[in-house]
Order: structure tokens, then C-alpha cells, then sequence
């Protein structure tokens, strides 16, 4: 059965952007589902659950306390399960080391936070219309960081 929405998920600490986050996906004229976690533990604990519904794709910022983005990737990278999941890492670094470290261990996309709404706006819509399967048959670091 074909979802007639896409279902997104955000793991941030940082109750702002979590709002500005929900509040764009609200503006965009695409049918989606938004869930937010507080942190990279709620997010772990939700996605192991045996009902959790699975997001189409899940965007990771860095830092966060308790469990970082990157114990993220990694537990979600070691499981088969997740293997559909396109992972967004949704962050205000913008350090080649974050960069590198994010591309090597998995994740599809890297996006630096926008500091202005319609920009916002504007990369959320980009990334949720992806077609992740062509994007990622084809993943090199080029392509990877979406840039504003």
C-alpha cells in the first residue's frame, strides 16, 4: 500500500529549530508527517520499537546531548532494518571533519541549518522531493553537501 503522505522524522535538541523545522514543513505545499525528537536516545528508543513507523527520510542534527548525531548514523547504519531510510544530517557545522565523518559512515545528504525561514523552506522541499534512490546510486562527496 502506497503512503499518501511522506513521513519525515528530526532528531534536535533545540526546541527553535524543531519548531521553525515543523513550522516550514507546514508552509510547503508537500503532503508529509513530521515526528520530533529531542535527542539522538528518544530517537533510537522510537525507531527500535516493533510499531515505529519508519520515515521515508530522518534528519540527524550533530549535536545533541546524551546521543550525537553520528551514534545515530552509526546504530542506523548497523541495521538492517533502516536500510530504506534516507538520512539528512541537519546541522549549524559547517566543519570538513563533520562533513567527511557524516559521508564515510553513511548518511545521504549534509545540510547546513539555514538561518533564514524561505531558505529553510526552500532545502526541506528539495530534500523531501529527492529521488533518493538515483541520488544515492550515485553518491559522491560533490553531492552530498547541498548547498545554499
Amino acid at each position: 500500500m502506497q503512503k499518501e503522505y511522506i513521513h519525515i522524522i528530526l532528531a534536535d535538541d533545540d526546541e527553535d529549530d524543531r519548531l521553525f523545522f515543523t513550522d516550514a514543513f507546514d508552509e510547503i505545499k508537500i503532503n508529509t508527517k513530521v515526528q520530533t525528537f529531542n535527542d539522538g536516545v528518544e530517537l533510537m528508543e522510537y525507531l527500535q520499537k516493533d510499531e515505529a513507523i519508519l520515515p521515508q527520510v530522518l534528519f540527524l542534527d550533530l549535536n545533541m546531548p546524551r546521543k550525537g548525531g553520528i551514534e545515530c548514523l552509526h546504530e542506523i547504519k548497523q541495521n538492517n532494518k533502516f536500510k530504506d531510510i534516507a538520512i539528512a544530517i541537519y546541522s549549524t557545522s559547517s566543519s570538513e571533519q563533520d562533513i567527511e565523518e557524516t559521508f564515510i559512515s553513511g548518511a545521504n545528504i549534509y545540510i547546513k541549518k539555514p538561518n533564514d525561514f524561505a531558505a529553510l523552506k526552500k532545502v526541506l522541499s528539495d530534500v523531501v522531493t529527492i529521488n533518493w534512490q538515483y541520488h544515492t546510486s550515485g553518491l559522491n562527496k560533490d553531492n552530498f553537501l547541498l548547498r545554499m
